[in-house]
């Protein structure tokens, strides 16, 4: 018997169309997403809009503010730094069970997503390589056997692809660093070296990090957002 798939609810459908037009900044720090013009411009209810609010609070995109309506949330250097750090520390956690308990199966299929990410670099793919790396990120977490971690970096992932897209700004040098800490991270799965991967993790977290600080504009656009949001 065929197992049973739910379909992605309209809901759904709206949180990922929201996800990415702030990940492509067509949605700015502190905008405000009206539900009414939105609804109407999807053609979809106020209910499924309002849903789909719910879920990007959840990850960390949107500000829900009583009365005043959802805000996208301010992209600047302490959301930047809390975020890079609070994704260190879970894939480093994760990683140490992929190194203690990854199979030959494990390693084949991080070395095909590897692969098909050097491909998408070659040919100039950005998007596939983005959502191969997604791929990648979640096949390193088949042994994390944590709900809370695996659920918080699920929350955590959709503003790492949004300052991923910000370092970009920076050029092909970003998806360069990209591949060569995957290529180091599968050299230290393979040698089982569990501290040299933490290690790993940790350095190209910061190092992204401060790639994506460096690319935000001088006068961030908190003052503006936070004057819309707190009054």
């Amino acid at each position: 018997m065929q197992s049973f798939k739910p379909r992605e609810t309209l809901s759904e459908q709206v949180a990922r169309h929201l996800e990415n037009m702030i990940a492509f900044e067509q949605l700015s720090s502190g905008d405000r997403i009206h539900e009414s013009n939105m609804a109407k411009e999807l053609d979809v209810s106020h209910g499924a809009v309002r849903e789909a609010l719910l879920m990007l609070e959840k990850r960390h995109l949107v500000r829900n503010v009583p009365r005043k309506g959802a805000f996208v949330t301010t992209l600047d250097e302490d959301f930047v730094r809390s975020l890079y750090e609070a994704m260190s520390v879970f894939l480093g956690h994760t990683g140490r069970k992929l190194v203690r308990q990854w199979e030959t199966g494990d390693m084949e299929r991080l070395e095909s997503l590897y692969q098909s990410m050097c491909e998408s670099f070659r040919n100039g793919q950005l998007m596939e390589f983005l959502d191969t790396g997604i791929e990648y990120t979640q096949a390193s977490l088949a042994y994390a056997n944590n709900y809370f971690i695996t659920a918080a970096i699920n929350d955590l992932w959709p503003s790492a692809k949004r300052c991923a897209f910000v370092a970009l700004r920076q050029g092909n040098r970003v998806l360069e660093d990209n591949l060569n800490h995957m290529r180091e991270s599968l050299d230290l799965l393979r040698a089982r070296d569990e501290e040299g991967l933490v290690q790993n993790v940790h350095e190209y977290a910061m190092k992204q990090c401060e790639q994506v600080i460096a690319c935000l504009p001088d006068n961030t656009e908190g003052s503006g957002s936070q004057g819309a949001t707190g009054s």
